[in-house]
């Protein structure tokens, strides 16, 4: 019988076992793989089918992004309320969305409510037409909200900073206009959605409790379209980087708020140093018990939050320090957050420093792997970034065993301030 009266042992996360649940893979008639995680607690089932249709492939600035976006807006036998109402009547949810190499069209529904929505989804993938009247109003839209965003000084600095560290004409690094909106064209569209979605290179990514004919159910809907058939065009884009480092741009002169990046190009997960670079990364601006996080918030004040990451890219990565603060203490945080370097640089962690940051990154792999729809989304990432079970594996062998020499060296080899770019939006 349990004993209430005495308090349960207190187990570390570094201490638990992880596991990835394994998928189930099966390929679709047409070449289409799907990659498959049977668990849950709920009747709900996620469908993302995944194209490479990003930002990577595109002749014309944002046509990927507007094709993708205009996917749901009409096909020669529904409008776009009636599509929407469609998903709508079964409760269901279709959304999509564009990433630089890749775009997705994501179902979310009850599994019995599969036979009704999949041959829509086809249909808007094989019949789409993006009517001159939808087009206009998103256009209409995209320019307002982009007036508005210009304003801020946080969206201006995150446009500027990849710019300056990929170029502006690297997929990483473009960003939209007025101009750019105004220049879409439906034929322009139609080229690239026969392309890349109609004929274009997919994979499918399903969890959740699925039925027992989920492979046919798919198969039906999707095994008979033209994908796959074609390759992939071979397109290399160069990086090129400004040369000036340090860059100070003020966006509105009665602003009383400055938008801080400062960052360095990077490796992608191929690198071996990543995943040790994934924990130095928490120590010192990865969490909000991070070192810029104690000192920049907690003791001088500067700002409600300062935040340090990896960019999550395919091609090419970034180490990223990003905050807002006053625009009277944005020299002071700037030179705190290199100070921070400098002490990673030239002390060694203490142990009880590391041990929680081992904690953290445990107990942050536990919450991402709570559910399927976590799973397989861990799962997207290893496929489409060309890694395996073994990564997973291998990144929990990391936490654990890091040590703070290792550590010390990654910091004199990467966090340097020279290497950095460094801009101020006011």
């Amino acid at each position: 019988m349990l004993n209430r009266k005495k308090s349960p042992a207190i187990i570390d996360s570094v201490e638990l076992n992880l596991q990835l649940k394994p998928y189930t893979k099966f390929t679709l008639d047409n070449g289409v793989e799907v990659y498959s995680i049977h668990a849950g607690a709920q009747e709900v089932v996620m469908v993302e089918m995944v194209f490479s249709a990003g930002n990577w492939y595109e002749e014309k600035n944002i046509i990927a992004a507007t094709t993708n976006f205009m996917l749901k807006n009409g096909t020669t036998q529904k409008k776009a309320f009636a599509i929407n109402e469609h998903f709508d009547f079964h409760g269901a949810y279709l959304n999509r969305g564009c990433q630089n190499e890749t775009a997705t069209v994501t179902l979310h529904t009850l599994g019995k409510h599969l036979p009704k929505l999949l041959p829509v989804m086809a249909e808007i993938l094989t019949d789409s037409i993006f009517p001159e009247d939808e087009l206009a109003i998103y256009k209409q839209n995209q320019k307002q909200r982009l007036t508005v965003n210009l304003k801020k000084c946080d969206f201006v600095a995150h446009r500027l900073i990849d710019e300056y560290l990929f170029g502006v004409n690297h997929p990483y690094g473009k960003y939209s206009s007025a101009e750019d909106y105004d220049a879409i064209t439906t034929e322009d569209m139609v080229a690239f959605y026969n392309q890349f979605y109609t004929n274009g290179k997919c994979i499918i990514f399903t969890a959740g409790i699925l039925p027992a004919d989920i492979q046919e159910q798919l198969n039906n809907a999707f095994g008979g379209l033209p994908l796959n058939k074609t390759a992939l065009p071979s397109i290399v884009h160069q990086t090129v980087p400004t040369a000036q480092k340090k860059h100070n741009i003020t966006n509105d002169v009665n602003g009383v708020q400055g938008a801080i990046r400062l960052a360095r190009p990077f490796p992608n997960r191929h690198h071996p140093d990543f995943t040790k670079v994934q924990v130095l990364n928490n120590l010192f601006g990865g969490f909000f018990g991070s070192r810029l996080m104690s000192n920049i918030r907690e003791d001088k004040g500067y700002t409600y939050g300062i935040h340090s990451y990896l960019q999550n890219l395919i091609e090419q990565s970034a180490w990223m320090v990003s905050t807002e603060a006053g625009k009277d203490v944005c020299a002071a945080t700037i030179a705190e957050t290199y100070k921070e370097m400098a002490r990673l640089r030239d002390e060694t962690i203490e142990e009880t420093e590391l041990h929680l940051v081992r904690n953290f990154m445990m107990g942050s792999l536990l919450s991402d792997l709570d559910g399927p729809f976590q799973t397989i989304a861990r799962w997207k990432s290893y496929v489409l970034n060309g890694l395996d079970e073994q990564y997973f594996n291998k990144a929990i062998e990391t936490i654990r065993t890091v040590s703070a020499e290792e550590l010390k060296e990654l910091a004199n080899k990467y966090l340097n301030e020279d290497d950095f770019y460094e801009l101020v939006v006011i």
